[in-house]
C-alpha cells in the first residue's frame, strides 16, 4: 500500500495554456484513487506564505478550456535560500502533505529537485512550458496552442508585408531554444528562421536577403527566436535597414501574446494523461521525475536528466527550412 494519502499540486514559472487542464487532471486523479489533495496559490511562493487551499472535484470544474492557471504563479526569491526552503516544508507538515505535483519548466523542476533532495519529500513533475525545451518528452503543455498562436499571427503580418512588399522580422518566444520559431516557421512559411541553436552570422543572413528576397519576392517573413546569438530582432532589423535602404523593414515581437488563450485539443489531452500520470507516480512510490510523453506512451524521466540533457533541434526540420526557402 502507498503512503501516499494527501498531496499538493501548483503551476510555477511562465503559464502555459493546458496548465489550467493538467491541475484539473491532478485533482480529479487524486480523488480518484481516495486521495486528499490542496492546491497551492502562487507557486513556491505561496508554498513559503502558506496559500493552501483544499481542492474538491468541483474547484477545477469549467477550468479545462481556459488558458492562464487558476493557481496562479509567482517568482519566489525566497525559495532559492535554504531558510525559504524550510518555511515550505514546515508549511507542507502543518498541512499534512505526502507528495506534491509541479506543473513548469526548468526552473521549476530545479527548485523541485533541490527541495526533494533536502527534506525527502516525494515530487512529480509536470512538463507545461511553451518552448518545449525539456528533454525526455516529445512536447510540453502548451507548446502546441503557442505554435498555433504564432502561425495565426504571421499569417495576418504576412498579409500587410505583401500588401506593401515589406521584410518583417518576428519575434517569438524561445530564450534559450528555437523549437517554436522553426516549427512556426516550416508551418506559416517564413523564408528564414533564426535561432540559438545554430550560428547564423549576419553575413549569411545577408546573403539571404541579397539572393532569395530579390527573386521577385513581393514580401518576407524573418522569425527570430528571442535568444538569437547575432543580437536583438529589432538590432537584427536596424542593421539590415542600414546596410540595405531599399527594403522596407518592420519588426514584429508577439510577446506574451504567445503564452495565452485557450488550449488546442492536443494541449488538454496531453495536460490530462500528464496529470494523472503523475498521481499515479505517486501512488507507485516514484519520485524526483518528471512524467512525459514520448511516442505516445507515458514515461518517468528523473528530473537530473529532464534538467541536464539538452533537447535537440529537429534536423529534418532544418534543412526543411533551407528547401522551402528558395
Amino acid at each position: 500500500m502507498s503512503k501516499i494519502k494527501k498531496i499538493a499540486v501548483l503551476t510555477s514559472g511562465g503559464d502555459a495554456p493546458g496548465m489550467n487542464a493538467a491541475t484539473r487532471a491532478v485533482v480529479r486523479g487524486a480523488i480518484y484513487n481516495n486521495l486528499e489533495v490542496m492546491g497551492i496559490v502562487k507557486g513556491y511562493y505561496g508554498m513559503i506564505h502558506d496559500e493552501f487551499i483544499p481542492m474538491e472535484s468541483s474547484s477545477v470544474s469549467n477550468i479545462l478550456q481556459n488558458g492562464g492557471t487558476m493557481l496562479k504563479s509567482a517568482r519566489s526569491e525566497e525559495f532559492r535560500t535554504s531558510e525559504g526552503r524550510r518555511q515550505a516544508y514546515e508549511n507542507m507538515k502543518k498541512h499534512g502533505i505526502d507528495g506534491l505535483v509541479v506543473i513548469g519548466g526548468d526552473g521549476t523542476f530545479n527548485g523541485a529537485r533541490i527541495f526533494s533532495q533536502e527534506f525527502d519529500i516525494p515530487i512529480i513533475g509536470v512538463p507545461g512550458t511553451i518552448d518545449n525545451d525539456l528533454f525526455g518528452t516529445d512536447s510540453t503543455i502548451g507548446y502546441d496552442t503557442a505554435l498555433n498562436t504564432v502561425v495565426e499571427a504571421v499569417d495576418k503580418i504576412r498579409d500587410t508585408a505583401t500588401a506593401h512588399s515589406r521584410l518583417f522580422f518576428i519575434e517569438v518566444m524561445g530564450r534559450d531554444a528555437g523549437f517554436l520559431a522553426l516549427r512556426s516557421g516550416v508551418a506559416s512559411g517564413a523564408e528564414a528562421v533564426l535561432v540559438p541553436e545554430v550560428d547564423t552570422d549576419f553575413t549569411k543572413l545577408k546573403s539571404f536577403l541579397e539572393n532569395q528576397y530579390k527573386k521577385e519576392k513581393t514580401s518576407s517573413i524573418v522569425l527570430v527566436a528571442e535568444g538569437e546569438k547575432m543580437g536583438s530582432t529589432i538590432d537584427i532589423a536596424d542593421r539590415v535597414s542600414q546596410e540595405h535602404p531599399e527594403y522596407d523593414v518592420r519588426v514584429t515581437i508577439l510577446g506574451h501574446l504567445q503564452r495565452g488563450g485557450s488550449p488546442t485539443v492536443y494541449d488538454r489531452v496531453l495536460a490530462s494523461q500528464l496529470g494523472v500520470a503523475a498521481v499515479d507516480a505517486l501512488l507507485d512510490d516514484q519520485k524526483s521525475i518528471m512524467v512525459g510523453l514520448v511516442n505516445r506512451e507515458v514515461v518517468h524521466v528523473p528530473f537530473n536528466q529532464a534538467l541536464k540533457n539538452k533537447k535537440a533541434l529537429n534536423s529534418g526540420l532544418l534543412r526543411l527550412m533551407d528547401v522551402l526557402s528558395i
